[in-house]
């Protein structure tokens, strides 16, 4: 019987994100997956990041892991998302070439100390007296572990839907999995029903590429890993062509024919990522939809129409992407199909992602409720993190609110659940303006270094980077520019006679950093990145102090820590509906409670009370 630290199971985007961080932290790691040659499939669309999506790739890179530095080695174009607008809701994104990602991500894991990669299913989960501890494979074999990470995407219970035709699948051409979701419903989690989508994979050779709008990559592209500077592989155009009048008549014809509107499917979809279907019964104004076609490698005929996920039969399919201009001709390669499968209410985790009442087990990705690759291997690298941290009796490794769009989405998750599939928005951090892509590191890697997860590389990249961004501050800060000699380079600034840094005037705006590299000429030595750092640093700075304010006052609420036996019953002044929450959510700190729906000040009032009473009492016992 072999015996690890750690289990992973599932070898998807939050199983090889949950290894690779649980190895990091020096816990010997078995990742266990149904086929190692599939490690880091793309299953879906074939790109990294995005609004929101963006800051999670570039935070998981802060702390290390992996996903940021495979994206980049894939990477066939890059475009960063809102560029007009402020570097605060701006999000990196790229195409990525399927072979390219998973051949990077299957390199990466192969090479990581302390991981190993074990091909089999597992069929059943090893419990002693009330603690998960172990795997049972198909085979019958057994492996142990002192913590297991569960990471099954679509796979629990997996049914593919195209039209009325339904088969059991976790995606297309791989089996689902049925024993283990058979376990796990007898655990009473809280279980319910997701439904996914995809497009039909098109042929490349059959699309008139000719009569359609193309879309280049960005002519300076940003890097998702701050240790790359430039692509990895050549850059590419995308296709873009539109549904029309034609297009949405086929479908409303048939949408009793679709899988979702013929009343095949319990799950509930992606209210964000919407299919054909939906776009055209809930926009029926627009008479048109734009679709991105987008090759899926270099070396690969494949094209992703993005945009037109279906459970629609394959004829259907056939007819609207052929009434699309440039697809007249077109071959469909791989029908677009829905899929719905088991998720569990993330409610019952702890902030580790660790379930409540089956110690030893942590749940990570779609499993949780939500959809997408960077949301899945955000918690994969906290579950992963955590699960070592325990097995290697260390402390747990947290995120906030306050430092990272991951601490948001862990605490949106575990306070609030999910009523459909869980997409990070830029929009969910009530902290924006700190927690930007640009800074990620300098937000998270200090923690990475302190934990013990940063590599050498890391390490020295990020020392070099905050030398450079110091001393470039220096340089500003080294003398105060009057309001003449600032209008005379110019800048636009009042004539108040209020003499300022050039750190002060650049935070003016982007038009600045010309007039200011003449003021200080040793400040235009650095070079473009750091430069370009300190004046997005400059530019928020202004509007973070009221942030700081807000966000040290929510740390001193986190560290009103509630311990997972406090007794809600005991306090009489709350509602029976909030007792009925709080016993069910069993907050981990004031902060998270506070953001239970139908919370009140004077509950938290009442329990941050009885939370006092108890540490006096125990400091006098």
């Amino acid at each position: 019987m072999k015996h690890f630290d750690v289990i992973v199971i599932g070898g998807g985007h939050a199983g090889s994100e949950a290894a690779a961080a649980s190895a990091r932290m020096g816990a010997q790691t078995a990742l266990v997956t149904l086929r190692i040659d599939n490690i880091g499939v793309m299953s879906c669309n074939p790109a990294i990041g995005g609004l929101g999506k963006g800051h999670l790739v570039r935070e998981i890179d802060a702390m290390d892991g992996v996903m940021g530095r495979v994206a980049d080695k894939a990477a066939i174009q890059y475009r960063l998302l809102n560029r007009r607008k402020g570097p605060a809701v701006q999000g990196p994104r790229t195409q990525a070439d399927r072979k390219l990602y998973r051949e990077a991500m299957l390199a990466e894991l192969s090479g990581t100390p302390n991981l190993t990669l074990i091909a089999g299913e597992v069929s059943d989960l090893i419990q002693d007296a009330g603690r998960f501890g172990g795997v049972v494979l198909a085979d019958g074999s057994r492996i142990t572990a002192k913590a297991v990470i569960l990471t099954a995407g679509t796979f629990l219970n997996g049914l593919i839907h195209i039209g009325d035709v339904k088969r059991p699948g976790g995606r297309m051409g791989d089996r689902p999995s049925l024993p283990l979701a058979a376990r796990l419903a007898a655990l009473d989690l809280g279980r319910g029903r997701l439904k996914t989508g995809t497009p039909p994979r098109l042929d490349g050779k059959t699309i008139d590429w000719a009569v359609l709008d193309s879309q280049p990559a960005d002519d300076d592209p940003v890097m998702f890993s701050f240790l790359h500077k430039t692509p990895f592989v050549r850059q590419i155009a995308c296709g873009i062509t539109h549904t029309n009048e034609r297009t949405h008549d086929i479908i409303r014809r048939n949408l009793d024919r679709s899988a979702m509107y013929g009343g095949h499917i319990e799950g509930v979809g992606p209210r964000y990522c919407p299919s054909i279907e939906d776009k055209v019964v809930r926009f029926a104004d627009k008479t048109g939809h734009q679709v991105f076609l987008e090759p899926e490698g270099l070396d690969d005929d494949t094209v992703y129409p993005n945009g037109i996920s279906t459970s629609l039969p394959e004829d259907v399919q056939i007819d609207y992407v052929r009434s699309m201009t440039g697809l007249e001709n077109v071959r469909i390669l791989q029908p677009g199909y829905a899929i719905e499968y088991d998720f569990f209410d993330p409610r019952g985790l702890l902030p580790s992602l660790e379930v409540k009442v089956a110690p030893g087990l942590y749940f990570a990705g779609q499993i949780n409720g939500t959809t997408g690759y960077e949301e899945a291997a955000a918690q994969g690298m906290v579950a992963g993190f955590n699960a070592a941290a325990a097995a290697l009796e260390r402390d747990p490794v947290t995120f906030s609110r306050a430092d990272s769009y991951i601490g948001v989405m862990i605490d949106d998750l575990t306070t609030r659940g999910v009523t459909e599939p869980y997409r990070m928005f830029t929009s969910r951090a009530e902290y924006r303006l700190a927690l930007r892509a640009d800074n990620a590191d300098q937000r998270l890697t200090p923690q990475a270094i302190h934990i013990g997860v940063a590599g050498e590389a890391r390490q020295r990249a990020f020392g070099q980077k905050m030398e450079q961004i110091t001393a470039a501050r220096s340089v500003l800060e080294s003398r105060r520019v009057t309001p003449k000699e600032a209008i005379a380079a110019g800048l636009s600034v009042s004539q108040d006679g209020v003499r300022r840094s050039g750190f002060d005037l650049l935070s003016l705006g982007e038009s600045a950093l010309a007039p200011i590299e003449s003021l200080f000429p040793d400040f235009a030595a650095f070079e473009a990145l750091i430069r370009g750092q300190v004046a997005t640093d400059a530019l928020y700075s202004q509007y973070l102090h009221r942030q700081n304010e807000d966000i040290a006052m929510l740390r001193r609420e986190e560290a009103a820590e509630i311990p997972m036996e406090f007794d809600y019953d005991l306090l009489s002044g709350l509602s029976n509906e909030l007792t009925t929450k709080l016993k069910r959510i069993r907050p981990a700190n004031l902060s998270q409670a506070a953001r239970i729906e139908g919370m009140t000040p004077a509950a938290l009032t009442l329990i941050l009370a009885h939370l006092r009473k108890s540490q006096r009492a125990r400091a006098t016992a």
